[in-house]
This record gives C-alpha cells, sequence and structure tokens, in this order.
C-alpha cells in the first residue's frame, strides 16, 4: 500500500482509508467482523480509518475503538461530527457549546485520549466559522486533536475558513472531504484546485459512487440496492443517466483486463491533488475484493477514454447524501417576500 502526505500536515496515509459507515445497523450489525475487516485494513497496510460519531448513532465509533485496543499506534484516527446525536437542537451542529461535547462524545466511544484528525462533518452556515475554528484551536491546544479537516464544503467556504484563520490567529483546516468519482467529477473545477492552493489533504467519500460502480447493479439486472444503501441513496441508485454511464464503463474496464471497481478506485486516486480514496466495505469479502487492486495504475489513454465517457468537472447526477446549501433547499431563500414584491 502506497503512501502520501496529508497535506502539509507531515502525517503519512496510505493512499486507501477505510470507511465505516456500514458499520452498524446502517450495514453489518455483527461487529465480530466489522473486527476483523478493521485488522484486515491494517495487516494490508492502510493506515487511516475515518468514521463519524453519526453512523449509526455512535455505534461505528464504538466497534471502531474495540478493533484498535493494541493497534492504536499503527492508526491515523480520523471522525467527523455535526450530525445529531439527540433529540435537543444542541445536540448537533457547528457551534462551540456542541464541538467540545462531540469531541468529548468521539473520545469515550472510540476509548482513545486524542483524535489526529477531527473534521466538521457538513458546513452549517447560520454558525460563524470564526465560532467553529475557535473550538477547534482550544481543543488542538488541549491536546485532544492533532489536526482538523472539513469535509463536503463548497469552494467559497474552504477559502473563507482560510482567511478567517489567518486573520484571527486561529487553526486552520488542513483536509477535506468531498465526494469524488467517475460518475461525479465536478469538485475538479474548483474544489480540489482550491484544496491544492491552500496544500489540503484530500480524502474523497465514496469512490464507488455508493455501489453504482461496484460492477454488481446493471440495467436489467437482478441484483437490487441493498435496504441500506436506498436507505442512504434512493434516487441516485436508480438514477438511468448514472446506470448508462455504468454500462460505458464495464466494457471499457474488461478491455483492460480490470474489475470495474479496481478502476474506479485508481481513477480518484490517479489525481495529484486525492490523498486517499476512502472504501466503504459492508463485508469481509467486499474489503478483500477492493484491496486486491491496490497497485492498480491506469495509463493516459485509459484516463482519456474515461474523459470521453464523463467529461472532466462535470456530474452525472447529483448524489442524494451530498451536501446542499440551504439557498438550493428551501425556496423561501431564493424568492422575495411577497410583502416586499
Amino acid at each position: 500500500m502506497h503512501t502520501r502526505a496529508l497535506g502539509r500536515t507531515g502525517i503519512q496515509v496510505s493512499a486507501y482509508a477505510l470507511g465505516t459507515m456500514m458499520f452498524g445497523p446502517y450495514g453489518n450489525p455483527d461487529h465480530d467482523e466489522c473486527v476483523r475487516m478493521v485488522h484486515r485494513a491494517l495487516d494490508a497496510g492502510i493506515t487511516l480509518i475515518d468514521t463519524a460519531d453519526v453512523y449509526g448513532d455512535g455505534e461505528s465509533e464504538r466497534v471502531v475503538g474495540k478493533a484498535l485496543r493494541g493497534r492504536r499506534d499503527d492508526v491515523v484516527l480520523a471522525t467527523k461530527g455535526n450530525g445529531p446525536m439527540g433529540p435537543g437542537p444542541n445536540q448537533r451542529g457547528n457551534s462551540r457549546r456542541w464541538i467540545v461535547q462531540a469531541v468529548e462524545g468521539s473520545l469515550r466511544r472510540l476509548g482513545v485520549d486524542h483524535l489526529d484528525l477531527y473534521q466538521v462533518h457538513h458546513p452549517e452556515p447560520d454558525t460563524d466559522i470564526e465560532e467553529t475554528l475557535g473550538a477547534l484551536t482550544d481543543l488542538l491546544r488541549a491536546g485532544k486533536i492533532r489536526a482538523i479537516g472539513h469535509s463536503n464544503l463548497p469552494p467559497s467556504d474552504i477559502v473563507e475558513a482560510q482567511w478567517v484563520s489567518e486573520r484571527r490567529g486561529l487553526a486552520r483546516f488542513r483536509t477535506e472531504q468531498p465526494h469524488y468519482s467517475i460518475l461525479n467529477r465536478g469538485i475538479e473545477r474548483e474544489i480540489l484546485p482550491v484544496c491544492e492552493r491552500y496544500g489540503l489533504g484530500v480524502l474523497v467519500w465514496s469512490p464507488l459512487s455508493m455501489g453504482l460502480l461496484s460492477g454488481r447493479l446493471r440495467k436489467g439486472g437482478a441484483e437490487q440496492p441493498s435496504a441500506g444503501r436506498l436507505r442512504w441513496a434512493r434516487k441516485h441508485m436508480t438514477d438511468e443517466r448514472k446506470l448508462d454511464v455504468v454500462e460505458a464503463l464495464v466494457p471499457l474496464a474488461e478491455q483492460a483486463g480490470l474489475s470495474l471497481p479496481h478502476l474506479a478506485l485508481a481513477f480518484v486516486t490517479s489525481h495529484p491533488t486525492v490523498t486517499s480514496a476512502i472504501l466503504g466495505p459492508r463485508t469481509g469479502g467486499q474489503l478483500d475484493d477492493l484491496l486486491a487492486g491496490a497497485e492498480t495504475v491506469l495509463d493516459d489513454d485509459l484516463l482519456d477514454r474515461i474523459d470521453e465517457i464523463v467529461p472532466p468537472g462535470t456530474d452525472v447526477g447529483p448524489v442524494d447524501v451530498a451536501y446542499v446549501p440551504p439557498s438550493l433547499r428551501q425556496p423561501r431563500l431564493r424568492r422575495r417576500a411577497a410583502a416586499l414584491r
């Protein structure tokens, strides 16, 4: 497993990371198998494990913590916070009040005394970024976390966060975690260039596009998306445009002597700004299949042919679970009030 620099943190991480969203009720409720998957990943050379407090209401973090007993020093441990962890309005978000509680909760569930990377899971336009960075800076100084990052931030927010850090003397974000796959290349337009400009490490989630690039789901095929996948991405998994692209990619991979998942993973890790591709296996067999392609490198001819199918910087269609700014989700934010017309 090749290693790469995590931005300018000085930390080295593997080109593949193990994502654990599927550990627990949304994917694999068998804790023992999930623990074995963590050990298998570490034995194969993966050094970065990514989780989040909201995955299974903390269950994923507890499983990861169990798996890392005796192996903590082998791992760059990353988690995320922002999502709802209780019924109260202040049991979520990016406020100082919640971030401090969220970090303590993650440390407790993981059974560790510090986090190597703590990431803000989603933007929150109603919370001042200075409030968020101030809390994270204090947690860094207290030794609770070693580096900070964000996930799903629009490019303008990435720039603003860097500006606020510089002007206010606060710690700055060191990583971004966006969605990136052959089917969704929109981040090539602005997000990846902005990350490169500021020296951010880039950890891409769902390089198999929530399972569409697994090769198991085909137009007219008998296999259907799992209930867990459909729970998260119903429209995405049944998008005819995306399924058409999959049909075009399958013979391309076969001609190159590759499986479709290996082609998809090698594609995202071929981008010079991408640090690691986060794998999201549900079973040990899926993990083994993905790890078998760790040495795959795509030549320029093959990358050119992928560009012909999905042009650079374009998305075939949206991903249900991707971040959408409030102004696009709420019509009232786009329309002048009737009384003002």
